[in-house]
């Protein structure tokens, strides 16, 4: 380790770790939040401009970057290439996600950063990994589900395929997949002393996710179409019913004591209690389970259910999850900058995380990150003077 850059004191049980983040859009700039938020320093080296500004935010809201030192460097010269090895020769990980050859063809490729640093960790992220017929493919979270299989296994079963958001390809698959990569690295590194290379992508990643289906279906307990299955929406107690304001609720009892206690509440006839698994029995059940949830309010239901084993819940907005008692008792959400957003997860008992905040003067100023570096003032004076490094 090379001991915390960070100016100001972090708490986590990533204090102590150095990260350079190359800036972009998605799985990596949330991956450097998380680990920022664990305790981490990370730099993230932006570009001069931004080619993309239908895209920015207001550094209040803009979580790209938060809890991070930025430099905005000019790395089409080779002085800005040059800072960026001279920062990795004091980082612990390097994090990009540019398409396969993009960092080589600047200059700072794995080869070459890790002559400068042989126990750096260099976590790349892509959509499609670093070689194969598609690896330099454009892509996005819809595009990998679609190859990994996924996207055809949610939606209704008569209707059309249905992405969920952009949170199984984009921050499953990929965000969470490329942490556990570095921190799987990093363990390693502390027995070997040695960096390496991880190449995440992100259709291997949410594949990778949908590996217990895989095992269902060859077992021969999983029909390769989709609203067939158990859990997903084929079974009438594993899906949502409107209600009768147009809300709805979710209902997810699938052990029978479980489906018992559902029953007794709706009320569902007796009979399909004992009968749960007979999918001979589901249309009907699932035509009397709809007709029974329309004759009262989503709220009206929630208390029908309040207290019981039954697992069933409304179905809320972002807006609504955020004030729901058991987030409200669980401080789950936080206020930062003029927004609010999820508290850092997962807890630690003995090293708590805190929630990284909007960039200052203090993050934002280059002979500040520099000197942390051990980079002089006159040289960083020097680098923004002549036009490397921005202000």
């Amino acid at each position: 380790m090379n001991g915390s850059l960070s100016p100001e004191p972090k708490t986590g049980p990533l204090v102590g770790l150095t990260v350079i983040e190359m800036a972009g859009l998605g799985p990596v700039p949330l991956a450097s939040l998380i680990l920022s938020e664990m305790g981490a320093d990370v730099v993230r080296i932006e570009r001069q401009s931004s080619d993309r500004p239908f895209l920015q935010l207001p550094d209040d809201c803009n979580l790209d970057r938060h809890g991070r030192s930025i430099l905005k460097l000019d790395l089409k010269q080779p002085q800005g290439v040059e800072l960026v090895l001279r920062l990795a020769e004091k980082a612990d990980a390097l994090v990009e996600g540019f398409r396969p050859g993009a960092m080589e063809r600047i200059g700072l490729g794995p080869d070459t950063v890790l002559k400068r640093n042989p126990a750096l960790i260099y976590g790349r992220m892509t959509g499609f990994g670093q070689d194969g017929p598609l690896a330099g493919r454009a892509g996005h979270d819809i595009t990998y589900l679609a190859l990994s299989g996924i996207l055809h296994a949610i939606g209704p079963g008569e209707g059309k395929p249905i992405p969920p958001l952009n949170l199984v390809g984009d921050y499953a698959g990929g965000t969470m997949m490329l942490i556990a990569g570095l921190l799987a690295a990093l363990f390693q590194r502390t027995r070997t002393g040695k960096g390496q290379v991880i190449d995440a992508s992100m259709v291997e990643g949410a594949s990778m996710l949908a590996a217990p289906i895989h095992a269902f279906m060859a077992a021969g307990q999983w029909n390769d179409k989709r609203g067939q299955n158990l859990l997903d929406s084929g079974a009438p107690f594993y899906d949502t019913y409107e209600t009768a304001d147009g809300r709805h609720m979710a209902v997810g009892c699938l052990e029978p004591q479980f489906f018992a206690e559902f029953a007794r509440l709706l009320p569902l006839d007796a009979h399909f209690i004992g009968a749960q698994y007979e999918k001979n029995l589901w249309p009907r059940m699932r035509e009397e389970i709809a007709t029974m949830f329309r004759q009262k309010t989503r709220d009206q239901w929630a208390e029908v259910f309040a207290g019981t084993d039954a697992c069933v819940t409304p179905v809320l907005s972002f807006a609504e999850a955020r004030q729901h008692p058991h987030a409200v008792a669980r401080q789950a959400y936080v206020n930062v900058g003029q927004f609010e957003r999820p508290a850092p997860s997962p807890r630690f008992s003995a090293s708590p995380t805190a929630v990284a905040a909007p960039p200052d003067k203090t993050t934002l100023d280059p002979s500040a990150i520099l000197a942390r570096f051990g980079i002089s003032e006159s040289d960083a004076e020097a680098l923004v003077k002549s036009g490397i490094v921005g202000q």
